[in-house]
């Protein structure tokens, strides 16, 4: 392929546009049982220690490093003293509240979001990403 025709060449996305990002879980989860435990005025060490979990798993955890099991959070629960629909029912809530502060994307009703389509000319090579 000479130079001329790679300078030309286009990557088209398979995406359109850049998505915005949902908020994961484990972040959700890790944030509400740090947020509570601060609330209590209560170390990462007394917590771990109650719930039978390593400090540094639970580090872990409320850093949104690991997701862990149902096992795990209602060990953590029970040591802040919440219930294990205690604690779920706090992270939906902030997952709500996250999901309606990003922006989504623009989309008209009825429709689906679909990638620009391109027929490459003959010579022309197209890439996706």
């Amino acid at each position: 392929m000479s130079s001329h025709a790679q300078s030309r060449a286009r990557v088209i996305p398979l995406r359109p546009g850049p998505a915005a990002r949902e908020p994961l879980w484990r972040d959700v989860v890790g944030d509400v049982l740090r947020r509570e435990r601060l609330a209590q005025e209560r170390t990462l060490k007394d917590v771990a220690e109650d719930a039978r979990i390593s400090m540094p798993y639970l580090s872990e955890v409320e850093r949104g490093l690991k997701e862990p099991s149902s096992e795990v959070l209602a060990a953590a629960a029970r040591a802040l003293g919440l219930a294990l629909a205690d604690l779920l029912a706090l992270s939906h809530r902030e997952l709500v509240r996250l999901s309606r502060t990003e922006p989504a994307p623009a989309r008209r009703i009825g429709t689906a979001s679909r990638p620009a389509r391109h027929t490459p000319r003959q010579g022309e090579v197209s890439l996706a990403a």
